[in-house]
């Protein structure tokens, strides 16, 4: 497969661009991560009924293992099975042919470890693409149409996104890896092309094929929440040529307080147990890096401190959280430092595919 091709696109009289023909993504599995947050998922699979194109899986991680989730998971089945029908045609791995597969979770393994265990559980069913997203967001209905043809080309795509307000959401699509952050004045616009190279990964929309998880292995769960996705991209990088494209395929639908920062950029609040997490995860980050030769350590700590002043920033200007975020943030430091200091540490293993 070629990474460096694309599909044939036209110009409509909006001036956005779209794709001459239609095309269909090869057993494409949908992997949704939720856990106490049944409002904003039911917009969700809302939006999946309205997809121009069936996907061969859904993939439901429930982190909360709620009755409540498991009767809307249910209802979503026979909607899908309303629509589509089921998918006798492509049978899974264990000979099943229902669209909607429900994955409850004994502990709330947070986001990380939730798609750590989803797309595992895609790639046992036989799955030849990963489409990853959170439970607050909808997928707008042509999404599939708009993706299915770069899958031709490349192995990880990363589509755009539309806030919740319905303006442009910016997405750090490039990484400074030798400061371990997120390039804050990459270019927003797209040429000419439809589509940017990137060396990250948002598990908001990404969208990645088998072959790349066979290769650099399932996210790694021990992240809990935050940099799994980026950390993933990075991995991803280093075995393909990774694009975030024009087409947008999705709508944030939970509104977060921000501070606007110039014309498209934002700076969003987070949470305590975020912002330790944030800092926290920087010591995994470190032990992926050092194993690809991208770690210096200098260069990681003028990246550590700025991720220290950016969040320090986020705190001042849109959360407020004096009390919790300063000691959240000095427990992740202290506890990054461990985990760099770990010397049993292994990355997560490729797979060794086998016929679905």
């Amino acid at each position: 497969m070629s990474d460096t091709a694309q599909p044939t696109r036209t110009t409509c009289a909006n001036g956005t661009s779209a794709t001459r023909e239609a095309a269909h993504i090869e057993k494409l599995a949908i992997v949704v991560v939720t856990f106490k947050r049944q409002q904003l998922l039911a917009t969700l699979f809302d939006s999946f009924c309205t997809l121009t194109q069936a996907p061969w899986r859904i993939v439901i991680v429930d982190n909360e293992h709620s009755d409540e989730t498991a009767r809307m998971v249910s209802d979503l089945a026979e909607r899908t099975r309303a629509l589509w029908g089921t998918d006798t045609s492509t049978p899974d791995a264990g000979g099943g042919t229902e669209r909607v597969i429900y994955a409850p979770q004994e502990d709330n393994l947070g986001g990380a470890g939730g798609f750590s265990a989803g797309v595992k559980r895609a790639w046992e069913l036989g799955a030849q693409w990963f489409w990853v997203m959170d439970d607050d967001v909808r997928v707008l209905p042509d999404a599939l149409d708009k993706l299915a043809p770069w899958t031709r080309t490349h192995r990880v795509i990363q589509g755009s996104r539309l806030n919740f307000d319905g303006k442009p959401f910016y997405w750090q699509y490039h990484f400074i890896n030798t400061l371990g952050i997120p390039n804050p004045i990459a270019p927003s616009a797209f040429d000419e092309r439809g589509y940017k190279p990137m060396n990250t990964l948002c598990f908001e929309g990404g969208l990645f094929a088998r072959s790349v998880v066979n290769q650099i292995g399932y996210p790694d769960p021990r992240f809990f929440i935050y940099f799994d996705d980026a950390v993933y991209g990075y991995l991803a990088s280093k075995v393909t040529d990774s694009i975030v494209v024009a087409d947008v395929v999705l709508q944030r639908t939970r509104e977060i307080a921000n501070m606007s920062i110039g014309t498209v950029r934002r700076l969003n609040g987070t949470s305590d147990m975020n912002r330790y997490h944030i800092m926290r995860n920087r010591g995994y980050m470190m032990h992926y890096f050092k194993e690809h030769g991208d770690y210096h350590r200098l260069l990681f700590g003028v990246g550590t401190a700025a991720t220290f002043a950016k969040e320090l920033i986020r705190i001042v200007m849109v959360d407020r959280s004096f009390k919790g975020g300063i000691p959240a943030l000095v427990r992740g430091m202290r506890d990054a430092r461990k985990i760099y200091r770990d010397r049993t540490w292994k990355p997560m293993p490729p797979l060794k595919d086998r016929e679905a």
